[in-house]
């Protein structure tokens, strides 16, 4: 009986280890599985935006210019939840566009997150133009600059689509992998809204599109 203890009791740790490390490869296999999901959501993403650019007409890009588009390799580390603060009191204001002129946007809500365990803030603004078409009433716009500007990224900034509709429970899904350049990255003579000051985010987002691997027109 003595001896026999120790070899049940040895049994049992190492079946329990083995559960241990089944559980580990089961969580394993299906973080993996879906982080390869992501990866081709993301691909067919700017599969589509490519797209984008042949179909448009004011597009500055045509045909073989699309090859020239860059971006990070999907990261979901760059996909966070953050929590949205509503301000509709605020006053419509005038955006700088980077040919001079100005659009009307007014500030929709404050979101707040957390990327390489910095706790960051951005502003996001609805485009009182866009409010009069009901295909955009319910369109949000994120202009915003980082670490990686203008030395890896555009330097007038990059640029985050959302949804008033993306909004569940006083949070919304900032996916920086879906961030883009405006036209003015690609060709001049286009009114591309400059991020405001308090859009300048003090970490580097290597994520979403790169700057264009074509010299600009």
């Amino acid at each position: 009986m003595t001896n026999t203890k120790p070899v049940f009791r040895n049994g049992l740790f190492y079946f329990y280890s083995m559960k241990k490390l089944l559980l580990a490869g089961f969580v394993c296999l299906t973080n993996c599985t879906y982080a390869q999901s992501y990866a081709d959501s993301i691909s067919t993403h700017r599969q589509h935006y490519k797209e984008e650019f042949i179909t448009e007409e004011r597009s500055p890009l045509k045909g073989n210019d699309t090859a020239f588009l860059l971006f990070y390799a999907p990261d979901m580390r760059y996909r966070v939840s953050a929590s949205i603060q509503l301000t509709p009191g605020a006053k419509p204001f005038e955006m700088p566009t980077h040919s001079g002129k100005t659009k009307t946007f007014r500030q929709y809500g404050l979101l707040t997150f957390s990327i390489h365990d910095t706790v960051l803030t951005l502003q996001v603004f609805q485009n009182m133009g866009l409010l009069k078409d009901p295909k955009y009433k319910d369109h949000l716009f994120i202009p915003f600059t980082d670490g990686t500007t203008y030395t890896e990224t555009y330097g007038g900034g990059r640029y985050i689509d959302l949804s008033v509709n993306d909004i569940k429970n006083g949070k919304i899904v900032l996916d920086f992998n879906k961030c883009y350049n405006p036209y003015c990255a690609y060709a001049g003579g286009f009114n591309c809204p400059i991020p405001p000051v308090e859009n300048r985010l003090p970490v580097a987002i290597k994520a979403g599109e790169k700057l264009y691997g074509k010299a600009v027109k």
